[in-house]
């Protein structure tokens, strides 16, 4: 099988831009799994993903796992499943804990950056982050992704280069996960604006 096999009947303008793009992925759990396996199939170039964490079997019920990868760790489960659906796709994984010294390294060469951290703290070093030192590089956050239902309210606030994917309001109660349904809106959602902003950035 070739690459032009592989990724047969793409859309000519679109795919040649996301084939050469770079794009960061910060969490490799609910969004950051989804969201990189809607991009690896889509013909992204490459993808930098960082997760420190492992597979459990309470994350299968909205992650991109499979039973057999519980106990792995997610960049490293996640990077199998990818090469599964697209073998010909650059990956770059880092099993660690992102803080505010190593993201200016590990993401300097990303053309789009998703956040996908479970934490509020978390999301806003990232936005500070890459605020102070990649003014002009797209992050594409989310906020507000519990419940179900209410599909209607999930939307795209922007404020400059900073962009946010979700209701914006609704948060978790303790002891209850957020399910796929939600998980996969937002994700796609994310992964979807990612793929526009490239080509629009490249038109």
């Amino acid at each position: 099988m070739t690459l032009s096999e592989y990724f047969c009947e793409r859309d000519p303008i679109a795919f040649p831009l996301w084939q050469k793009a770079v794009v960061g992925i910060a969490g490799a759990g609910g969004l950051g799994s989804n969201v990189a396996m809607l991009l690896a199939r889509a013909g992204i170039g490459k993808l930098i993903i960082s997760d420190f964490d492992i597979v459990s079997l309470s994350n299968l019920g909205r992650q991109a796992f499979n039973l057999d990868q519980v106990g792995l760790p997610k960049v490293e489960a996640l990077a199998q499943n990818i090469r599964k659906v697209n073998p010909f796709i650059e990956l770059e994984i880092h099993k660690l804990c992102l803080d505010a010294d190593n993201i200016q390294e590990l993401f300097q060469e990303v053309d789009i950056m998703i956040e996908a951290f479970d934490t509020a703290s978390a999301k806003t070093m990232l936005i500070e982050c890459f605020s102070q030192h990649f003014p002009d590089t797209d992050l594409i956050c989310a906020s507000g992704l519990a419940g179900y239902g209410k599909s209607e309210e999930i939307r795209i606030v922007r404020a400059g280069k900073l962009f946010v994917v979700g209701d914006q309001c609704s948060q978790l109660s303790p002891g209850i996960s957020p399910i796929s349904a939600r998980i996969m809106i937002v994700a796609a959602m994310q992964a979807n604006l990612a793929l526009e902003r490239i080509v629009w950035k490249n038109s």
